[in-house]
């Protein structure tokens, strides 16, 4: 590594730093005006995360105002879906829709090995021009679903409180969900390749559903699924650092470990000391502050900030939220938190 290498890039591989990159989940979006401006003329969520000029722009938004360590393209983990053979739509304000949804052997046996260069083109466009926009100053990530909740979207058809649809074929007909994990695990796998060919320097993987799968649960239809997209992202490029984030993990923060990745991302639901003990001191790790400290004093904010970063100790921590940006979250929020992260080593 050299002194161009960006700051989170530096983390994620191994080096100690003298404060912890900073980055937010979901930090492009809603709580912005700029993006809210954007939105009203362009209303279409496939519309602005698959116009190559209109993603890049999106993705750009934050960096331009607030300068973070990490640059996430903006997209959506279903993206790669319609090149398998399963189209989406989002509706503003309900979310995804898959129709139909999957529910037969013989749609999963319809489903095609993805061409990423055929399917998803403007992927290429928006991580090459994000590396040459941010240069060395900041880190691009990709990002993709885990073979779990991608299952569960094209399986319920839409987003889920109670999941019962996955689950009812997962205790009933377990031989159908494995084939269709299988199936998803192998296109995530080449998805991750193709993004860190196209100038991707980290990628998260975001198993959002997998928290509502009982230990020994996530153990069968979880885990094993992970486990495979990295074994084969890293047969190919070993050297990318992969991050793994479950919402509602607590109860398989030390399966999290398992999957082979290199940072696990930890929701505000564990105290960062105690995720540090159980994952082990070779687990580098992510977060974990409640995003809704974002809507607290700037003392506050502080406050937490410092405690969370003395909590992780030195070395091997990214510093995130617990979960993505809220609505309405007050935007000079956002820039105090980044600005205070950045000077964070003056009061440790």
């Amino acid at each position: 590594m050299t002194e161009a290498t960006p700051y989170l890039l530096q983390v994620a591989r191994g080096a100690v730093v003298e404060r912890p990159p900073v980055w937010m989940m979901r930090q492009a979006g809603r709580y912005m005006q700029v993006y809210r401006d954007l939105r009203d003329k362009y209303p279409s969520f496939r519309e602005r995360s698959e116009n190559p000029e209109l993603a890049i722009e999106i993705s750009l938004q934050p960096w331009r105002a607030f300068q973070p360590d990490g640059v996430i393209m903006f997209s959506d983990i279903l993206t790669p879906l319609p090149g398998i053979g399963i189209p989406f739509d989002i509706i503003e304000s309900k979310g995804p829709i898959i129709d139909p949804p999957i529910r037969s052997q013989a749609q999963v046996d319809q489903l095609t090995p993805l061409d990423p260069e055929a399917s998803l083109p403007f992927i290429k466009t928006i991580l090459q021009t994000l590396r040459r926009e941010v240069g060395d100053q900041s880190t691009v990530l990709g990002f993709v679903g885990s073979p779990w909740t991608l299952a569960a979207y094209a399986i319920e058809g839409k987003s889920s409180k109670d999941y019962k649809v996955i689950k009812q074929m997962a205790f009933s007909e377990p031989r159908l969900l494995h084939a269709f994990l299988g199936k998803i695990a192998e296109a995530i796998a080449v998805y991750v390749r193709y993004q860190i060919d196209c100038g991707a320097q980290v990628v998260q993987l975001f198993d959002s559903w997998a928290g509502q799968l009982s230990p020994q649960d996530y153990d069968v239809f979880a885990l094993p699924y992970q486990q495979q997209v990295v074994k084969l992202v890293k047969e190919t490029h070993p050297d990318t650092p992969l991050i793994l984030y479950i919402s509602g993990s607590a109860g398989v923060l030390e399966r999290m470990g398992q999957s082979g990745v290199d940072i696990v991302s930890v929701d505000w639901t564990v105290d960062m000391a105690d995720a540090r003990r159980r994952l082990g001191s070779d687990m580098k790790v992510q977060g974990n502050i409640d995003p809704g400290v974002l809507f607290g004093s700037q003392d506050f904010i502080k406050t937490r900030i410092l405690d969370t970063i003395r909590k992780a100790g030195q070395g091997g921590h990214i510093l995130n939220l617990g979960h993505g940006v809220l609505v309405g979250t007050p935007e000079e929020n956002v820039r105090f938190f980044f600005e205070t992260a950045k000077q964070a080593d003056r009061w440790l």
